[in-house]
């Protein structure tokens, strides 16, 4: 299984990033995503959070063979939380974003950048690292030694402030 060289992601990759991210968005929905003024607004703060010196946001990504596209991504946060008895340092990874472009599947890419995001979180000291998989990617996950989990897990979205 051959793969291209991981690389952390800079600003000039935000684009790329988001046309992952739509990707990976329909193949979890089932349906295309919209294009819409959120893209937009992820493409702004992805460039702002790359190019800070002290992220508490990262991305590895492979280059696609022709080097005018990403093949792969895989995208993560720290959260610091107050620490308990399992983990005092309370420090959260967050696994999202990991997505592989059609063409350039099966060939170890997502992995790649999977494993790349999850060194950056053991050099800074995170334990715990989440993420929700979608069924076609749980055997990766399972394979780098996730575990589903029995923690109910609850949302609530607040509505957007009127301009």
């Amino acid at each position: 299984m051959a793969t291209g060289a991981v690389r952390r992601a800079v600003p000039a990759d935000a684009d790329e990033l988001v046309r992952l991210r739509g990707l990976m968005l329909a193949a979890m929905s089932g349906s295309p995503t919209a294009p819409g003024r959120w893209q937009e607004v992820a493409r702004d703060n992805l460039r702002a959070w790359l190019a800070e010196s002290d992220p508490w946001l990262a991305a590895f990504v492979v280059d696609a063979p022709e080097g005018t596209s990403l093949a792969a991504c895989a995208v993560g946060t720290v959260e610091r939380r107050l620490g308990g008895p399992d983990d005092p340092s309370g420090l959260v990874g967050s696994v999202f974003n990991v997505s592989t472009d059609p063409a350039h599947r099966r060939r170890g890419h997502g992995r790649a950048c999977v494993a790349a995001l999850l060194a950056w979180f053991r050099g800074r000291g995170v334990r715990r690292i989440d993420l929700r998989a979608t069924a076609a990617g749980r055997p990766l996950y399972r394979a780098l030694g996730f575990r589903e989990t029995a923690d109910p897990a609850m949302r609530l979205t607040l509505p957007a402030e009127v301009d």
